[in-house]
This record gives structure tokens, sequence and C-alpha cells, in this order.
């Protein structure tokens, strides 16, 4: 691809980094970005240069959040008693979306994964362990992804916490097993958190 302008050239190899954005979309967005008022480009600048610099992570649940704790978290109308444990901040937004579930959440940032170097101490797996200690929790929900790596995470996390009186559940396989879970359908999505089960019957099934 030849251009005849290096900063059009340099704003397209940016945009081409971003996930599934080749570089003919890139380019398609640029040329869109050109042709709006120069106003509108630099406030889309703007905002993404202030997303990026200002935006925090929750202190308790780990998603992100405009202030220290998220609007989730403090949120008085929730139920604290329980947390839905999922692997990122998608997951968090098909669940919402769902409007099925009006617990708390723990966003692991990621799942245990050894072929992708991934493990234990690089997720959000202490942080969680320290709110059922600390905080009232009754019970636990593991809603990730129904895959090999899904499933060792939930696993490693159960046998953490196996000595606390807490109850471990996992969303019901309406979901396919090696499917994602930000794909589910709200529909599939809401039934498997209603039809949620004991993490004990779910490895009994394995």
């Amino acid at each position: 691809m030849s251009f005849s302008s290096s900063l059009l050239e340099q704003a397209v190899n940016e945009f081409s980094k971003l996930p599934g954005i080749g570089k003919k979309t890139a380019l398609r967005l640029v040329l869109h970005l050109i042709k709006q008022p120069q106003e509108e480009t630099q406030l889309f600048a703007d905002t993404i240069a202030r997303m990026r610099r200002e935006i925090k992570f929750c202190s308790k649940c780990c998603n992100v959040s405009d202030t220290e704790i998220c609007n989730i978290c403090s949120n008085f109308s929730r139920k604290k008693q329980i947390i839905c444990v999922v692997e990122n901040i998608r997951d968090v937004i098909a669940i919402e979306s769902t409007q099925q579930f009006n617990g708390l959440y723990h966003v692991l940032g990621g799942v245990i994964s050894p072929l992708d170097g991934v493990g234990p101490d690089q997720l959000t797996i202490e942080p969680l362990i320290n709110r059922l200690t600390e905080d009232e929790v009754e019970e636990l929900i593991f809603a990730l992804s129904p895959n090999i790596q899904g499933d060792t995470t939930l696993f490693y996390i159960s046998k953490k916490i196996k000595d606390l009186p807490v109850k471990i559940t996992t969303i019901a396989r309406g979901i396919a097993f090696g499917g994602e879970l930000e794909y589910a359908d709200e529909l599939t999505l809401a039934r498997s958190l209603q039809n949620r089960q004991p993490v004990a019957n779910y490895v009994s099934m394995k």
C-alpha cells in the first residue's frame, strides 16, 4: 500500500494495530477522520487520550472505573453477598446487558494458560481470596468461558478456597464448550446465570 503522505501512513499504521483492524479498514477510518471538521477530529483524539490517561481500575473488583470504587461496587442496591467471577471487562458488560444479575463482580484479568505464559500470579486471584475472607460473601459464581483455560482457572481457585464457608457455583452449560462468554446471546447467558449449579456437580460430570 503506497501513500503520498507520511502523516497518512503513520495514522493508518497506528489504526491497524487495533484488534480486528486491517490496513484497508484502517485507511477507511483515517480518510473518514480527514473529511470531518477539525474540531470533531480533535474531540475524538482528546477523548481517547483522556480515557487512557484518567481511566482507573476499581480497587475492589478490578473493573474499569472513573473513580477508586466503580459504580457497581458502590451501588447499595447490589447484593454484596454474591460475587460473579469473570475473565475480563467485556464479560461484565455482557452479563450486565442481561439485567439478570444484581450481585458484584470480580475481574480476573485473564485465565490460567501455561501455553500463553499466563500463570495464577498474573491474575487477580489473591485479591479475590482477600475479598472472600474480609467481606461477608455467601456465594461465588464462576462465569468463565467454557474451555480448557476457563476450567483450569475454575478448578485452581476452587481448590484455593475449598476451606472457606462460601458456596461455589458455576453458570449452567447452556454455552457450548469451547465458546467465548462475550459472544453468547443475552438469553442464553441469562438462563445460564439463573440455572447455575454447584461447582462440585460440574467437576463430577467431567
